[in-house]
């Protein structure tokens, strides 16, 4: 027996009204959540903290979301999430953008990533990892163009705790130690709604319990 549902100017199947009131309730379950933005969460990470946020909808930024998606890992100079992980958790979305350095940028499909991550997005996590330039030049352009396209974004920094850079990057302590002091400043400095979190190092799992703490507060 089909049911028909009787609606001013439509009608509807029993099979296509339960498929409505189901969309209904994601979208009212999704309204309630938060839009993040990460920026790095193609590392180690990023990838066990995007489980934790299946209320949300987020977008990860990607220097190369065509690897970052393959099949298989073909490289190891982009971060990698994978196919089969992003059918287990479709809330995630891969965005590519310039890093903040536009001199390693190839092709076009990096232009509008700001409109597309920051324009609704309520939370900024910063997971850039490394030591080099390239992560002061990526939180000064996260930091800026939020400013520009969604002032009242609140930014998630994470980094090491000081005493252990050494253990995680040997070398060149104190210019590290700078680059990582620099990146807290400018979001200190800039943002009104921000979270400077310094992590332990190597205790992953819990490193993203911190993380996922943050985000939540913001929803407070």
């Amino acid at each position: 027996m089909r049911i028909i549902y009787d609606v001013p100017n439509k009608t509807f199947t029993g099979a296509t009204m339960i498929a409505l009131i189901i969309a209904v309730f994601s979208t009212s379950f999704v309204a309630n959540g938060l839009q993040i933005t990460i920026a790095g969460g193609t590392g180690k990470l990023g990838k066990l903290l995007l489980p934790k946020l299946l209320d949300h909808d987020v977008i990860v930024l990607t220097r190369n979301s065509f690897l970052a998606s393959a099949p298989n890992r073909v490289t190891e100079a982009f971060g990698y999430l994978g196919e089969g992980y992003l059918r287990k958790y479709p809330h995630v979305q891969l965005r590519d953008w310039d890093g903040g350095d536009l001199l390693e940028i190839v092709g076009q499909d990096f232009i509008g990533w700001q409109d597309d991550a920051l324009q609704n997005t309520d939370v900024i996590v910063h997971l850039v990892g490394g030591y080099t330039q390239q992560r002061e030049m990526a939180t000064e352009r996260l930091v800026r163009e939020s400013l520009r396209i969604n002032p009242s974004v609140a930014h998630v920094t994470v980094n090491p705790l000081e005493k252990e850079i050494p253990k995680i990057s040997p070398g060149m302590l104190t210019l590290k130690t700078k680059r990582i002091q620099d990146c807290e400043t400018m979001v200190k400095e800039n943002i009104k709604n921000n979270r400077c979190l310094r992590l332990e190092a190597f205790r992953d799992e819990h490193a993203c319990e911190k993380i996922f703490d943050s985000i939540k507060s913001l929803e407070e």
